[in-house]
């Protein structure tokens, strides 16, 4: 199924391993901390506050709206760092200057250089389809990259480019606990059919939103492109995130919603603010 898969083992969580239930704290943007069966993962690291700036390249620069939930300092101990991609409302200069350098991340060949040039030592660089595992006491996280363009072509080629994230969590014996998906900044396009041919039966998908538009283009999932990629993938349960952050979001979430309404989705859609979690229970069938 991938080109290519490594295996990291990771220290022990020393606690009561709980492989039933977990967590996805929102933090803002497309910043969550995912905690399930003895791992701790944060993505997509943004930590500056309202009005405050990051660089997105060629000059352009986009403003915060919102808040973080909590600061960097407050973070968990963390397992690593899973990034889609190199752009300053994903790995900000807060994260480059106060995460810890040594902390692993996961993530594209592009942001793995650009994360090397910043002083980060403890980088795994995956190419569409490829994998890397991670062994934690009796549990076996496999991360697999999933296509991402970031933007129409040939638009996209002149932006940094991007991955989706299968997140597979499977017990010792190697059967099935958990499956999440995340989109990472990307558009619908030809290539993310194959996701749910090679991944069915995805638990919960994290859907980056909110209609990113650069100098009037395009460049992420606007509301119904995030329906139209719910239709594809058919997760159990859908959280949308990346909304209403940045002053270069130009669909909100209540177009999301509006869209969740009119094709009776609801009932497979989780909302968070920030600050919120969604938990869920696998025993339970509850997600």
């Amino acid at each position: 199924m991938s080109k290519k898969s490594k295996e990291i083992v990771l220290s022990s969580s020393n606690s009561s391993l709980d492989s039933k239930s977990g967590s996805i704290f929102f933090i803002g943007n497309a910043t969550v901390l995912i905690s399930f069966a003895g791992f701790t993962i944060l993505t997509d690291p943004t930590f500056i506050h309202m009005h405050e700036k990051v660089h997105l390249g060629y000059g352009l620069h986009t403003t915060r709206l919102t808040n973080p939930a909590i600061n960097i300092n407050e973070l968990p101990r963390l397992d690593f760092i899973l990034l889609s991609h190199f752009h300053g409302d994903h790995f900000d200069q807060v994260s480059i200057n106060e995460l810890d350098k040594s902390l692993l991340v996961v993530t594209t060949p592009h942001a793995a250089e650009e994360l090397k040039y910043k002083g980060f030592n403890n980088v795994e660089k995956l190419e569409k389809w490829d994998s890397i595992s991670f062994l934690k006491d009796d549990i076996r996280l496999t991360i697999t990259a999933t296509p991402g363009r970031h933007g129409p072509f040939p638009i996209s080629i002149f932006l940094p480019q991007v991955m989706g994230s299968i997140l597979d969590f499977q017990n010792i014996n190697r059967s099935d606990l958990l499956r999440i998906y995340i989109t990472g900044d990307t558009m619908i396009f030809n290539d993310i059919k194959d996701i749910s041919k090679r991944f069915p039966n995805v638990d919960i998908a994290l859907l980056h939103l909110g209609g990113t538009t650069i100098m009037g283009i395009m460049v992420t999932m606007d509301a119904m492109q995030g329906i139209n990629m719910f239709k594809l993938i058919d997760p159990k349960k859908a959280i949308p995130i990346h909304y209403n952050d940045y002053d270069v979001f130009k669909s909100s979430l209540d177009d999301f919603k509006k869209e969740v309404k009119e094709n009776g989705l609801e009932n497979r859609i989780h909302y968070l603010s920030h600050g919120e979690s969604y938990t869920f229970n696998i025993n339970k069938n509850d997600i």
